[in-house]
């Protein structure tokens, strides 16, 4: 403890000469401690670059604390959004793209640069160019046209035709363009099922079913044959399994009570031909030979139009009112089958939104429901004592989308705005 004094005492009280040195300092000395040069002076008051960006620029936990708002604000419902290419994800889990008719432009058709921010969905029917223009107001990030305003393919991107149009006002306001077109018509819950509402009480199936999107099938055919258990089976089995895109399984059989082995080619189109020129060319080998095709399951519930019984029958005149009601309209176009009335009985009626030609052509019923069909075909129809309805293609569509803004405000969790357009309408009129 002593010793400590000692060093404290040493530290603290130095000599006097050491004292006046340090605090009496020449008068030179004195002049430049406290006028500087200037190159000190500005030294002491300009910090270094290094040291001032240290002292204005954060750590990088402090900038993204004040950059980065807390997840809980992110999700705050009052300000909701999603990243383009994870809406668009969503919209596909919603209704898968292979529902779509195979002719079908569907899916996302105009991206803007990314990264995109979608706030505002706008939902159209048709994408006119009175439609752009509201999106522009109504300040929208996403337009989903159920038509796909781009269907044949663009040459090239001007200002001289509506369309090309469409897409530049696109592209320059960094909106998105997004069409589901018949993978909308195919769905359970879908454009054909919205307007089956209007005819009452019913139960229905599609006209045509969807086959099943995401089920693998190995080949687009199966050949099947029996082949003896000989030695030549070993080489003849070593020559097929040289035929490209093919898969083989092979069974243990009997037949007439000799040992036979059922082989099982899958393959494609295209490897078929080869297999069935390689089988012919060794007819005496084998025998039982089937040729299959294999197809997607189909189901139940999803696909191309509706064919609706009703619990009740209705009236011909009464099915007209209720379809009027269910479509807000106060006309449609109504060709009555030949020795049919307004009194006429309805119990099964085919429908199809928008162009259902195709989709009714052959298919039994008492009406058939559509927006547009062909002339001779609403002959043929008739002749065949069927009534048709027509209520213009659009007509028979556009009022879903009042139903597919909530559904689809839930499927995206709330996290975009969904208007619907006030300026899209069906370009036919009565007059």
């Amino acid at each position: 403890m002593l010793a400590c004094v000692g060093l404290v005492s040493r530290k603290f009280q130095a000599p006097q000469s050491l004292f006046s040195r340090k605090f009496q300092a020449p008068q030179s000395l004195f002049s430049r401690k406290f006028q500087a040069p200037q190159s000190l002076v500005s030294r002491k008051f300009q910090a270094p670059q290094s040291l001032t960006s240290r002292k204005f620029q954060a750590p990088q936990s402090l900038t993204s604390r004040k950059f980065q708002a807390p997840q809980s604000l992110v999700s705050n419902p009052s300000r909701p959004f999603m990243d383009l290419k994870t809406l668009v994800a969503s919209l596909n889990d919603f209704a898968s793209l292979a529902f779509a008719e195979n002719w079908d432009n569907v899916g996302l058709l105009v991206e803007p640069s990314p990264p995109h921010t979608v706030k505002t969905l706008l939902l159209t029917n048709d994408l006119t160019e009175e439609v752009m223009e509201e999106a522009l107001q109504r300040k929208a990030d996403l337009i989903l046209s159920y038509h796909p305003p781009i269907f044949r393919p663009l040459k090239r991107i001007t200002w001289k035709t509506w369309k090309e149009r469409l897409v530049i006002r696109a592209l320059e306001n960094r909106i998105a363009v997004y069409s589901p077109h018949t993978a909308y018509d195919a769905l359970p819950q879908g454009v054909n099922n919205w307007l089956a509402k209007g005819i009452g009480v019913c139960t229905s199936l599609p006209i045509h079913p969807s086959k099943a999107p995401n089920c693998p099938t190995t080949g687009t055919h199966r050949v099947e044959f029996n082949i003896n258990d000989t030695p030549s089976m070993d080489k003849f089995m070593s020559a097929v399994k040289e035929i490209p895109e093919i898969s083989i399984t092979t069974l243990s059989a009997r037949n007439d009570g000799e040992e036979q082995v059922r082989v099982s080619l899958n393959c494609t189109q295209k490897s078929l031909l080869r297999v069935v020129a390689f089988l012919s060319e060794n007819s005496h080998l084998y025998q039982k030979t089937e040729i299959l095709s294999l197809e997607k399951p189909l189901l139940l519930n999803t696909g191309m139009g509706r064919l609706c019984t009703l619990v009740e029958s209705a009236s011909l005149a009464t099915m007209i009112e209720r379809i009027k009601g269910h479509l807000k309209l106060a006309h449609l176009r109504l060709a009555l089958g030949v020795g049919r009335t307004l009194e006429s009985p309805i119990k099964v009626v085919a429908l199809c939104a928008g162009s259902g030609s195709s989709v009714l052509q052959g298919v039994e019923a008492d009406l058939y429901l559509t927006g547009e069909m062909s002339h001779h075909d609403v002959l043929d129809a008739a002749a065949q004592g069927i009534n048709v309805i027509l209520c213009e293609h659009s007509n028979t569509e556009r009022g879903f989308l009042s139903e597919l803004q909530d559904t689809l405000t839930a499927h995206l969790e709330y996290k975009v705005n969904i208007i619907l357009s006030e300026t899209d309408r069906d370009p036919l009129q009565v007059v």
